[in-house]
């Protein structure tokens, strides 16, 4: 669990950063001398990949990868034939086109000692790599977690100086008010001074006037840009942008297992900005885990609404399936925060973090977490979390 709340924190869209670790796959394949390197993270129910060389895969089901194992590891794990390996032999990566045979991983451990993901090197000729080659890989591995580490402080850095940028435009904002006052009475004076014929009064309240006249142009120019068309960083989302998002991550997971995931958003408040602090990690999990206990051919429909208040918006999120419901009675455990691990009706194997982790994350945002169902019919839940307004 202490895992899992680490990479929750870390907060990693993991289609988005593929580009900044290129390099680093292609260097492992290169040291190691295989055709194969990837970048895996595992969550509660999926294993991600955060770049790849020799392969294109952007994700797979935890039970079906080998990199679990990895992380269960402190120091290294092989595999010197998937294929006669009972705990590998059967998944689909050991046949023909992949016919993958080799598997050398490394864990990737972040500061606290914790094992998020693993770099690993795979390939379809057995093969045995030397100490140096091994210590190398340990060096790219530890990199990486270099780099996730420095891309998480550049977006908090982002963020702060996003909100200094807000509190530089509420400032101007709050001073336009006295500024505009003491330009209308300036001006009042100036025009009383002409007619009494004060002439060193007048010259004295012109240049204040000018000078006022300047520092309100100054605020009107900064205020402007609050009215610019914005593009949503990184660190935000619109409910369009979301529902695009959870689209392109869980659709595999869900076409894999012939089920059919539609996501629809309010389309009054679409376009209207928000954090996106922990949303792919609550919502992903709720999605993971209605697609593990939906059987084929089921239906998994999300709902994303933002409810817009004058001091702060609400977003509601409904996940809903047409699985195999749960009772009053794991419900009361779940809200408790320890539920316990149960297979899937795919025969998906269970780690008892998945839905623990999201009360975990929802309390931690101070928001609200519901669990409707009906064995045999399906579960629905619902989550409320407010929201700063940008």
């Amino acid at each position: 669990m202490a895992r899992l709340i680490r990479l929750a924190e870390l907060d990693i869209d993991y289609s988005s950063l593929s580009e900044n670790f290129k390099d680093l796959t292609r260097l492992a394949a290169k040291i190691a001398g295989t055709e194969i390197s990837l970048i895996n993270l595992i969550d509660s129910y999926t294993q991600w990949t955060l770049a790849n060389h020799g392969i294109e895969v952007d994700q797979t089901t935890r039970e079906e990868s080998v990199c679990q194992y990895t992380i269960m590891n402190d120091d290294q794990f092989e595999v010197k034939d998937l294929s006669k390996d009972v705990r590998f032999n059967k998944n689909k990566y050991i046949e023909a086109p992949l016919s993958l045979r080799y598997y050398f991983g490394v864990p990737l451990k972040d500061q606290q000692g914790l094992n998020i993901g693993a770099l690993c090197v795979l390939d379809t000729r057995l093969k045995t790599l030397n100490p140096e080659k091994i210590e190398l890989l340990k060096i790219i591995a530890a990199e990486i977690v270099n780099r996730l580490k420095a891309y998480k402080a550049m977006e908090e850095l982002r963020d702060q100086v996003k909100q200094a940028d807000e509190s530089r435009k509420k400032v101007a904002h709050d001073i336009r008010g006295p500024l505009a006052g003491i330009i209308g009475l300036s001006q009042i004076i100036a025009e009383q001074g002409k007619t009494a014929h004060i002439d060193q009064v007048i010259d004295f309240i012109n240049l204040i006037h000018t000078g006022s006249k300047s520092i309100l142009d100054l605020a009107d120019e900064i205020l402007s840009q609050e009215h610019e068309t914005k593009q949503l960083s990184s660190q935000h989302f619109d409910l369009s942008s979301f529902r695009d998002k959870l689209k392109q991550l869980y659709d595999p997971q869900a076409v894999t297992k012939q089920l059919q995931l539609q996501v629809s958003v309010n389309q009054d408040t679409q376009y209207i900005p928000f954090s996106k602090n922990k949303l792919l990690q609550i919502t992903g999990n709720l999605i993971s885990n209605a697609i593990k206990f939906t059987p084929n051919k089921g239906r998994i429909l999300v709902d994303l609404d933002l409810i817009v208040k004058s001091d702060q918006n609400n977003l509601n999120i409904a996940v809903s399936d047409t699985g195999v419901g749960i009772t009053e009675e794991e419900i009361t455990r779940i809200l408790r925060g320890d539920s316990h691990t149960t297979a899937g009706t795919g025969g998906e194997k269970g780690y008892g973090f998945g839905l623990s982790l999201v009360k975990h994350l929802i309390e931690k945002l101070n928001g609200r977490l519901e669990i409707h169902s009906q064995i045999g019919q399906g579960t629905t839940f619902k989550v409320e979390l407010p929201l700063s307004n940008l």
